[in-house]
Order: structure tokens, then sequence, then C-alpha cells
């Protein structure tokens, strides 16, 4: 899971960023609409809506150590759901392979 910030704003909602999420079971990228402004909330709502309650719950994710991916609201959202966070380096998602 990883963000693309700075994009040219686009859409009804001026999107300016989207979230990345490399889901490594189905082989599949899903590219999520989303605001650079956007909060550590913002994030996990979109997460739970259009991904968990599309693929179901992930057992790990991977992620840099953003402080939107690493704050108290996803350390108890992972907590909950019983999903495994592992961090990689920024900027070098090797991790991913």
């Amino acid at each position: 899971m990883d963000w693309i910030t700075a994009l040219v704003p686009g859409g009804k909602e001026n999107f300016n960023g989207s979230v990345i999420i490399f889901d490594r079971f189905r082989k599949s990228v899903r590219c999520l609409p989303c605001h650079k402004e956007d909060t550590a909330i913002d994030t996990a709502l979109l997460f739970c809506n259009n991904i968990i309650s599309n693929s179901g719950v992930p057992e790990i994710i991977i992620s840099d150590r953003d402080p939107k991916f690493t704050s108290e609201i996803w350390t108890k959202l992972y907590e909950m759901l019983g999903t495994k966070l592992a961090f990689s380096t920024a900027y070098h998602q090797q991790h991913m392979d």
C-alpha cells in the first residue's frame, strides 16, 4: 500500500492523489482516488469501503512508514481485523515482490 500525490486535480471532486494497493493473492492493483490532504481516518475509510468490502480482510499489509498508515487509528484497525502490518523502506518497494 502506498501513495501517489501531487497529481493534476481531476474529476468532480478534484482528486489530486491515489492510494495504490497491490493484491499479491489476486495479482491485481487497485488505484483509489483521494486527496493528498486526506487524513489517516479518511484513508482508513477509503480502505474499508473499497478493499475490505470487496475483497475481504487481508492477512498482511505491507507499507512504508507513512504516518497515515502507522497512526493510532490504523493500529487499532489492524488489531481489530487481525491483520499483520509489515514495513518496507520508502521508495524501495522490493519488499512487495
